[in-house]
């Protein structure tokens, strides 16, 4: 394992980690250039504030050395870590988070796009909240629809019904998934705060939060490894729904990606629940 043009490490920063296996380079280059552009208006009001990328490699890394010039342009230290395999993405994150010594850590995925001011809106929130150690954000489709993406505690029904029926009938399931989906109480304007679990999209920490927890468990290769996340975050910090701070994903489900992610979604369900407990229906 290496990593080349390893980033300055100081106590005030921003520290970010984005995880990439074998990744469509065009929607990386705008998850990067949309995290440059979150990252100037961060620094029109922080002009002092460390700010550091971690790319982690899992494989299959395209030539990102253009995108992460620009970036190193405005400012921002970037690390290419790489070498280790394909060990997951939570594995692949906490490569990064046992090397940052920041203040702040987002784990981002490399289908995001962050609004402009979407990093500024979080930590002057962290600055209003000092409760607060998780952020999750109001986060939209291609479209610009949001997607809800903070969870309650899912029962397999829940899990099936959402992620592998047709919609026709997962219609027939409208009135539970809201509920699960908590479409009752977040919307575009309310904060939330410790909705159960947050997606690991975007999950902007404080960086002791975070270390204390150990980062993501292991045993999950993926999924679930952000929904283990958020439930032991609850033991040591609040997690907040904070909609002013936005992004748009576009990622997708396990069942539109094939036999193998369904087979990995499998695993990790049973991993999550052998921990948590199993609810059925």
């Amino acid at each position: 394992m290496k990593t080349t043009s390893a980033p300055h490490s100081e106590t005030a920063g921003l520290s970010v980690s984005v995880v990439v296996y074998q990744p469509d380079v065009e929607q990386l280059t705008s998850t990067l250039a949309s995290l440059g552009s979150a990252c100037d208006t961060l620094r029109a009001r922080r002009p002092n504030l460390p700010l550091e990328l971690y790319l982690v490699d899992n494989g299959g890394l395209p030539d990102t050395a253009a995108a992460l010039n620009v970036l190193r342009a405005h400012g921002i230290a970037c690390a290419v870590i790489s070498g280790h395999g394909n060990v997951g993405y939570g594995c692949g994150h906490n490569l990064a988070i046992e090397r940052s010594d920041s203040h702040y850590h987002l784990i981002l995925n490399p289908d995001i796009d962050l609004a402009s001011d979407a990093l500024k809106q979080a930590l002057d929130f962290f600055d209003a909240h000092a409760d607060a150690g998780l952020i999750t954000p109001w986060i939209g489709d291609e479209d610009g629809r949001q997607q809800f993406l903070c969870r309650r505690y899912p029962t397999l029904l829940d899990l099936f019904s959402r992620g592998f029926l047709p919609s026709r009938l997962r219609q027939l399931f409208t009135s539970r998934l809201s509920r699960y989906e908590m479409r009752d109480c977040i919307n575009a304007r309310d904060i939330v705060w410790d909705p159960p679990i947050v997606s690991g999209c975007f999950m902007l920490f404080r960086t002791p939060v975070l270390k204390q927890l150990a980062g993501f468990d292991a045993r999950y290769f993926l999924y679930f490894e952000d929904y283990d996340l958020s439930l032991r975050a609850h033991d040591v910090t609040r997690v907040v729904y904070a909609p002013a701070v936005r992004v748009l994903h576009h990622g997708g489900g396990a069942a539109r990606k094939g036999s193998a992610h369904i087979r990995m979604f499998a695993v990790s369900a049973y991993k999550f629940f052998n921990r948590f407990g199993w609810k059925w229906l």
